[in-house]
């Protein structure tokens, strides 16, 4: 051995020949005189210099321990063994650990061979973030580890009628696996999704080639606001599928025939059945609040003159006008569009017979029925199908005619009253004529009847 080998502490690798000593190379030293210490055993070639005496003592104990933690019985080589074959060893001995998991006795089948490979491809499915999926909008969860309630609190920005904790309710879909959540304030994202790949259902889909949607779905549902009267076993969802995955036991459900069904889990079974008396909800009633001024008197006065020319001793004829709204100034005007007229109907001639509706609004649609009365026909209701104001005018033989209202809501048809939309026929008159009216029964308390509306010292009906 040379001197710079001897200073450093470098062993002699030599045998007495001058040839290689391999077991000195493998081993650090002479493997018959020098072999390498087991865990608890001290290395003297190892101990710190000096470590003599109560403080040298402690010195050892630490390094002992240092040594120990850092060193593997089952792994430890042993003299003239290959170094080679332990580190296969510890790769296969990994491998093995992988399949523990899922070789166990428990329910939890295997991992799927096809995800055994390192490739993006291949165990990508894993390694996506779940998506929020909402209203066709998705977004990628980027912290998994909150939970259902920090997610909705956070999307409540976003979409207000998630505010209300109590009424939304969450689900995940991942593949063919459906998670309805009982807990959203303590579960999170991530351990709903890792339960559910881990689920036999799960993967043996997986094994199959049959998970399409590889994307994990966390899908809120927003039932309707009971304003206190419905019971904590008792929701409103919009869809079968959503109340089936409801912890309710009675489920309120609309349906495209117009009517409400109710579901009603029990141990028996499933029952779904059309609900004939609803006292769950508020009550609604159907009617038109306009957003226009009223269509002024003067203007239906030329309307009804222009209908009544129509008619005469030998004939009479319907018609047709448009009532627009001319955004520009603010006020209402009528276009009469070519048309064919007829006793009983009236159609347009061409499909381009309008105002431009970047300035005009057609607000109504006005027609007469010359001699008949102002009731809407079966030809009116084929046609008068877009949503706003139509009128029919009748009676136009008369000295006053009559006059209907109604309204068409995506088809539904509502009848209004005349005055709601346009001002009355009636006009003002002196406040004193009323005085010289006495009412004997109907108003002892008050001379002006409560349908009058005084204004300046004149009435307005």
């Amino acid at each position: 051995m040379d001197e710079l080998s001897k200073s450093f502490g470098i062993p002699d690798l030599e045998d007495e020949d001058g040839d290689l000593d391999f077991a000195a190379i493998f081993s650090g030293g002479d493997a018959s005189t020098d072999p390498l210490p087991t865990i608890g055993e001290a290395d003297p070639r190892n101990e710190p210099a000096g470590s003599t005496g109560a403080d040298g003592e402690k010195m050892k104990d630490e390094h002992r321990i240092d040594q120990a933690a850092n060193e593997t019985s089952q792994y430890a080589p042993s003299a003239g063994t290959n170094r080679r074959s332990k580190v296969t060893a510890t790769v296969e001995q990994a491998e093995q650990d992988i399949f523990s998991a899922f070789n166990s006795d428990s329910a939890t089948p295997p991992m799927p061979k096809a995800l055994l490979g390192q490739t993006p491809e291949q165990i990508s499915i894993f390694d996506r973030p779940p998506v929020f999926s909402y209203g066709g909008h998705k977004d990628k969860i980027e912290d998994a580890s909150q939970t259902f309630e920090e997610l909705r609190i956070a999307k409540a920005d976003d979409f207000p009628e998630l505010e209300d904790g109590k009424s939304v309710s969450w689900r995940v879909k991942y593949g063919d696996v459906t998670k309805s959540i009982s807990d959203p304030k303590g579960t999170s994202i991530a351990k709903m999704k890792e339960e559910i790949e881990k689920s036999k259902a799960f993967l043996d889909a997986l094994n199959k080639g049959k998970v399409k949607e590889q994307d994990c779905l966390v899908i809120p549902s927003v039932v309707a606001k009971n304003k206190g009267t419905l019971p904590d076993y008792k929701g409103v969802f919009p869809t079968v599928e959503a109340a089936r995955d409801s912890d309710k036991l009675i489920c309120l459900m609309p349906a495209k025939d117009g009517r409400i069904y109710e579901m009603r889990k029990t141990e028996m079974g499933e029952f779904i059945a059309p609900k004939n008396k609803v006292a769950d909800f508020t009550s609604i009633r159907a009617g038109f609040t306009p957003a226009l001024p009223l269509i002024p008197q003067e203007l239906m006065g030329q309307i009804i003159s222009f209908f009544r020319c129509f008619m005469n001793e030998r004939a009479e004829y319907e018609a047709l006008v448009y009532v627009y709204w001319d955004r520009q100034e603010e006020a209402f005007v009528v276009f009469v569009p070519k048309q064919i007229a007829t006793k009983a109907s009236v159609h347009t001639t061409t499909t381009n017979n309008m105002l431009p509706e970047d300035r005009y609004l057609l607000y109504a649609d006005v027609h007469s029925h010359n001699s008949m009365p102002a009731k809407f026909s079966s030809i009116d209701d084929s046609d008068e199908k877009a949503t706003r104001l139509y009128v029919v005018i009748g009676n136009l033989d008369r000295f006053y005619p009559s006059v209907t209202a109604r309204v068409s809501c995506g088809g539904s048809y509502i009848e209004i009253d005349p005055n709601l939309v346009m001002e009355s026929a009636g006009a003002e008159f002196p406040v004193e004529w009323l005085d010289q009216v006495e009412q004997e029964d109907a108003y002892p308390e008050n001379k002006t009847p409560s349908f009058c509306d005084t204004r300046d010292g004149k009435v307005l009906i």
